[in-house]
């Protein structure tokens, strides 16, 4: 017999949600086959067989958080023997569980242990949706899906909770009141004050949280902040989509700040490093991280080599991550490596922000809004497209002279985008 353990899919987790098994006991398991859903403090993983077998018995239902390395379920490999380890079949466990009788007064029997909600076949929902759906009476059968591949989640469940409410409002007689008797006139009532309304703090929103508050309490920031000219690289933006229009590819200005950014890293290691176990390190890759807004919190998928890439190839690979990251599909690989994050808040109008530095790297870009702003060119008043960079860094790794020779090289790319194609 072979435990099947819960594993760990990404550097960050400790435990993990049964989302969804896809493999019953009984079925027969072949080497690469899903067997159950897990969800991460990430994402929504799949994790597959190692080995061949049978699925002799689920340890873990659905909704149940397993720690990592726990075991989950339980599979009967070829090698097995019939009574070769001692460990009984799924109809001999049941067997086995049945009382004997006997002459002596039996025992008293232990309390019974409430099993999860039983999920209908086919439906593909949250612990958090099922929870609340049997709460309020629902039928989740009848609740139409908006998460990843049809997922039933916690919105689908509160909207069909107003739904129904609203629904039951309607149906109520309308019973015609009397006029109401004259009184004296009263001081207004006080408004009513709004309750909050408690929220789940989703698993993914508990390790950023413990993430950045260890990054604010254990490493010292500084930040330098540069004004760059980007009217040449938003004509090197538009001549790259007019010449990529053909391949389907379209460059933003996100791709070419982390291809600038992981050029500049190249040039400057000492930025490209992490601070671990009260050592210093030196990556002699470059992995950019760039944080995606997704429905269940910030992540962060990274571009691997991302200074051995073209621009278009940064392009395709952020557009592609950033999909995977949105549809909860994003790969434990592809969340894991960076050595330097990108943080872009441009396309929501915000001129300048500081981040904060994503542990254990050394230094993270905050990226503003592209600007018309009135500057002085050659003695002459100009306007011109600008963005505002903020580099927040860890001071244990680097000091001010070596941050700001990284931003003025990558101001310097910015500002001449060609040399990003050489």
């Amino acid at each position: 017999m072979t435990e099947i353990l819960m594993p760990r899919l990404s550097d960050t987790m400790e435990e993990g949600v049964i989302a969804t098994w896809h493999k019953r006991p009984g079925d027969e398991v072949a080497v690469g086959d899903v067997l159950v859903d897990i969800e991460t403090d990430k994402a929504l993983m799949e994790h597959t067989s190692y080995e061949a077998g049978t699925l002799v018995r689920i340890l873990a239902e659905e909704g149940a958080t397993v720690s990592i390395g726990a075991p989950i379920g339980i599979l009967r490999t070829g090698d097995d023997g019939d009574d070769a380890s001692g460990e009984p079949t799924a109809d001999a466990a049941t067997a086995a569980d049945a009382p004997e009788p006997a002459a002596v007064a039996p025992e008293p029997a232990p309390a019974p242990v409430t099993a999860p909600e039983p999920v209908p076949v086919g439906i593909r929902s949250s612990p958090l949706a099922r929870r609340l759906a049997r709460e309020h009476g629902l039928d989740i059968a009848a609740v139409s899906g908006t998460g990843p591949g049809g997922r039933v989640v916690r919105a689908d469940i509160e909207r069909a909770i107003k739904t129904a409410a609203a629904a039951a409002r309607a149906a109520e007689p309308t019973v015609p009141s009397a006029p109401p008797a004259a009184t004296p006139p009263t001081a207004p009532a006080p408004q009513d004050v709004r309750r909050p309304r408690e929220v789940e703090l989703g698993r993914l929103r508990k390790v950023a949280a413990a993430r950045l508050v260890q990054s604010k309490q254990q490493a010292p920031h500084f930040y330098l902040r540069r004004s760059v000219d980007a009217e040449s690289l938003l004509a090197f933006r538009a001549d790259a989509n007019c010449a990529l229009r053909q391949a389907g590819v379209k460059v933003s200005v996100n791709d070419l700040v982390i291809k600038a950014c992981a050029t500049a890293l190249r040039r400057h290691p000492e930025v490209n490093a992490s601070y671990a176990d009260d050592r210093l390190w030196w990556h002699d890759a470059v992995h950019i991280g760039f944080a995606a807004a997704t429905d269940r919190g910030l992540l962060v998928p990274v571009i691997h080599d991302a200074d051995r890439m073209s621009v278009s190839s940064v392009a395709t690979a952020s557009r592609a991550l950033a999909e995977a990251a949105r549809a909860g599909t994003v790969s434990a690989d592809q969340l894991s490596g960076g050595t330097f994050t990108v943080s872009n808040l441009g396309m929501y109008g915000v001129d300048e922000f500081a981040a904060v530095v994503n542990p254990p790297q050394a230094a993270i870009l905050a990226v503003g809004a592209l600007r018309e702003r009135a500057v002085v060119r050659d003695g002459a008043l100009a306007v011109r497209n600008t963005v505002e960079l903020c580099l927040s860094i860890d001071h244990r790794v680097c000091d001010g002279a070596t941050g700001a020779a990284f931003l003025s090289t990558l101001a310097e790319l910015l500002e001449n985008p060609l040399m990003l194609a050489v």
